[in-house]
């Protein structure tokens, strides 16, 4: 019977191989499918696949502040709850628009 090392040491052999048979065959899964689109002359297009672009978040920029506090200086964009300091300005009698950019 085995011990525990000597399992543990193949457990890690077994990993091991298992990984670079993954990275192989991934290799030549993709030689195939880049020979066959060469062959028959297809793009990524032609696939229905998405080009690969900047990640969404790199591409969401800043939102325009559209109401400000000509006081204090802070804005709002208009998105999500109203922050505090318009909640009070409103609850004091102020109108929306009187915060409009």
């Amino acid at each position: 019977m085995a011990t525990l090392q000597e399992l543990l040491t193949q457990k890690e052999a077994l990993e091991r191989e298992i990984e670079l048979t993954k990275k192989r065959d991934r290799a030549e899964a993709i030689a195939k499918v880049r020979a066959l689109m060469a062959e028959y002359g297809l793009t990524l297009a032609d696939l229905g696949g998405k080009l690969p672009s900047a990640s969404k978040e790199a591409s969401r920029g800043k939102v325009a502040a559209k109401y400000r506090d000509a006081a204090t200086g802070q804005t709002w964009s208009g998105r999500g709850l109203q922050p505090n300091w318009l909640k009070a300005a409103l609850a004091a009698g102020r109108k929306l628009d009187d915060f409009k950019l």
